[in-house]
């Protein structure tokens, strides 16, 4: 049994805060219909702390007493349940990003594109916000540091990439943020399929600067406090 970490009971309330907000993130990969059953996973870093999802547990059965936490060596910190089997790839993400939340899925579309191209087509501009043309990561097994090594290369200047035969991995500031360009990615892989399968036609590219100009353009979007 993990030992728990020493702290205030504003980080326990913290760590309850941000282990329902993560909780509900991963509840919605799969009624959004990016995962299947407990396919993908979900983590979020609170100072030296990561959150994530366990292994094989349907995400309607975790509870406020399931959270499992380990450090950035991966070492078990909190909970009894075993951490995600690609625990390596989301530590791999917060060592070498700033990265808060991670989203890993096995989203239909994206996965469909990952066996298709080395990099997803610039069909749209919200490939700007991941950072610019969209990486295909080279296969590798499943929770291994030769997956992780792989999506890293993949990810150099982007926030998301696709995993060859696999599926997607995103980052952001928040498990929101983290979410929404999961939602994003899947929705530009399903829009390039759809738009390369008419016959006779070829879809319409952008051009890096392009995508740049978009990219700068979305840093400021939304609403502002």
């Amino acid at each position: 049994m993990a030992e728990p970490l020493l702290h205030t009971d504003d980080g326990h309330e913290d760590e309850a805060r941000l282990w329902a907000e993560l909780v509900a993130t991963a509840r919605r990969t799969v009624a959004d219909g990016l995962v299947v059953g407990t396919s993908g996973n979900v983590s979020a870093r609170i100072g030296d702390l990561v959150l994530v999802t366990p292994s094989g547990v349907p995400y309607d059965r975790l509870t406020p007493a399931d959270i499992t936490g380990v450090d950035l060596t991966g070492r078990q910190v909190l909970g009894t349940l075993v951490p995600t089997s690609e625990l390596p790839m989301h530590l791999a993400v917060y060592r070498t990003t700033d990265a808060r939340a991670v989203v890993h899925t096995h989203a239909v579309h994206a996965t469909a594109v990952s066996t298709l191209v080395p990099e997803l087509p610039p069909v749209h501009y919200m490939a700007g916000a991941l950072g610019g043309p969209v990486r295909v990561a080279p296969y590798a097994t499943y929770g291994t540091d030769e997956l992780a090594g792989n999506m890293l290369r993949a990810l150099a200047g982007r926030s998301g990439c696709l995993l060859q035969n696999h599926g997607t991995i995103t980052y952001g500031a928040t498990l929101d943020q983290a979410y929404d360009r999961t939602a994003q990615l899947e929705w530009m892989c399903r829009l390039w399929l759809t738009a390369s399968s008419v016959p006779g036609l070829t879809p319409s590219l952008l051009t890096e600067a392009q995508l740049t100009q978009a990219g700068e353009r979305l840093k400021g979007y939304g609403q502002r406090r």
